[in-house]
């Protein structure tokens, strides 16, 4: 159940990412570290939101497996002692 709710939560906050950005046509100019980029508002928010899912997806991975780790450690200590 609780992944169910994860997913409905994550397509509401994509759904209202994608409203704001197809109302704002306007060009702006992204300067960073290497380039400068003009893109429109819709465009760089669907970056940002694509750059900020991956990101979070990428840490809670991590996460998991640094945890599923530990208890692995644990349990392997526990059976030598």
């Amino acid at each position: 159940m609780r992944i169910y709710f994860t997913l409905f939560l994550v397509l509401i906050l994509l759904a209202i990412a994608f409203v704001f950005g197809s109302q704002n046509e306007q060009i702006i100019s992204l300067n960073y570290l290497l380039a400068r980029v003009e893109l429109s508002i819709a465009a760089a928010v669907s970056l940002f939101t694509a750059i900020g899912f991956v990101l979070g997806l990428l840490a809670t991975i991590l996460w998991r497996l640094v945890r599923k780790g530990k208890k692995a450690l644990a349990k392997n200590r526990s059976t030598e002692a």
